[in-house]
């Protein structure tokens, strides 16, 4: 059974920083491109990052790019996002993909990913 479970949402003040993980079991980790993506009510879920299997190429939405970091440590089955500076408009559920992605063009797009998790809550208040 493939699970990816996210933690370490939470309420911040607008500034503030969370890390949020994402351990995946039930598949090969290191054979997956992984990525963030975030939903706020009401609007499409978007890209916020993603990473490839060794971790050499990351990539960032504009919207976050410059105050979040995405890691994995493979042997540890987790996926990593850590956000600083965060803002209201970074208000969300925080959920993690898993995909056996292969071009760049991919990474943002939902569809190519084949494993999701529940998500985790991001609330950011002013």
């Amino acid at each position: 059974q493939v699970q990816l479970v996210e933690s370490g949402g939470g309420l911040v003040q607008a500034g503030g920083s969370l890390r949020l993980s994402c351990v995946a079991s039930g598949i090969t980790f290191s054979s997956y491109v992984m990525g963030w993506f975030r939903q706020a009510p009401g609007k499409e879920r978007e890209y916020v990052a993603a990473i490839s299997r060794s971790g050499p190429i990351i990539y960032y939405a504009d919207s976050v790019k410059g105050r979040s970091t995405i890691s994995r440590d493979n042997a540890k089955n987790t996926v990593y996002l850590q956000m600083n500076s965060l803002k209201p408009e970074d208000t969300a559920v925080y959920y993690c993909a898993a995909g056996m992605i292969y071009a760049a063009s991919d990474f943002p797009r939902l569809g190519a990913y084949d494993y999701w998790g529940q998500g985790t809550q991001v609330t950011v208040s002013s």
